[in-house]
């Protein structure tokens, strides 16, 4: 499944702005999924999460955070070189292993990509660290810099689109592509937790749906037997004419005889 909800704009601030939802959501009427062979299943659709473009710029932040660390933070005696890689593989991790899990639990969903969410600030909090620690400028709406840096990342969010050029950039360019990939995940992400849950709400969690999945199931068999019933008597009704035009046919063979 394709969930372009999570291309959204983002800002250098990070604000991601309110859905427009207001007041009672009515509960939904669950929609039961099917095998091929016609049984109810109570799980979810399952996500592609690879398609989800703020786990695909989370890749990049990874990729990019490692080469990041290698080449400008010192390889001994710095933790903030097994932090940053770490905030930056949880963010990822967490995206993946909450999407696959949202299949049958929306409570272990919505924590994971919640866990997600934590480590990409703390990523980003490390990225704005280092240009403070450093006295390089951290580029916002003012800077000539940062549109073109801003329309880029949101137009692209695969890594092989930034391989290339991740090697051509100095410290200042890397963090800063960074810090505006980390604005632009949390927005997405904010945007998506906010979706699953007014999803949870209003339709239920895996009880409800196992519940919904039961009833539709029963219904289906009820359905069945109904009209195996009618099925027999239709059948039974055929045994009787064809019985009766054999006794008629008897009749007339020992009527002719």
């Amino acid at each position: 499944m394709k969930n372009d909800i999570n291309s959204g704009n983002s800002s250098q601030t990070g604000q991601t702005g309110h859905s427009g939802h207001s007041g009672y959501s009515k509960p939904r009427k669950i929609e039961v999924r099917h095998y091929d062979d016609g049984v109810a299943s109570v799980l979810r659709k399952r996500v592609v999460y690879t398609e989800l473009r703020f786990y695909q710029r989370s890749d990049v932040l990874y990729q990019l955070t490692q080469q990041f660390c290698q080449r400008f933070l010192p390889r001994y005696g710095d933790r903030t070189v097994d932090q940053m890689v770490q905030a930056a593989r949880s963010t990822k991790q967490n995206i993946v292993e909450g999407s696959t899990d949202g299949q049958t639990s929306t409570k272990t969903e919505l924590h994971l990509l919640g866990v997600a969410r934590g480590s990409n600030h703390e990523l980003l909090e490390d990225y704005q660290d280092y240009l403070k620690r450093k006295g390089l400028k951290e580029w916002r709406g003012s800077n000539p810099r940062f549109e073109g840096l801003h329309a880029f990342c949101r137009s692209h969010s695969r890594y092989e689109d930034y391989s290339q050029m991740l090697a051509r950039m100095n410290d200042e360019e890397l963090a800063n592509m960074a810090i505006c990939l980390c604005h632009q995940v949390d927005s997405a992400l904010t945007k998506y937790i906010e979706m699953r849950d007014r999803e949870f709400t209003t339709e239920g969690g895996i009880t409800e749906r196992m519940t919904a999945a039961r009833l539709e199931q029963r219904a289906t068999q009820k359905e069945i037997i109904e009209r195996q019933a009618h099925e027999i008597e239709d059948l039974r009704r055929e045994v009787a004419r064809l019985r009766q035009e054999v006794a008629r046919l008897n009749e007339a063979a020992r009527n002719a005889g």
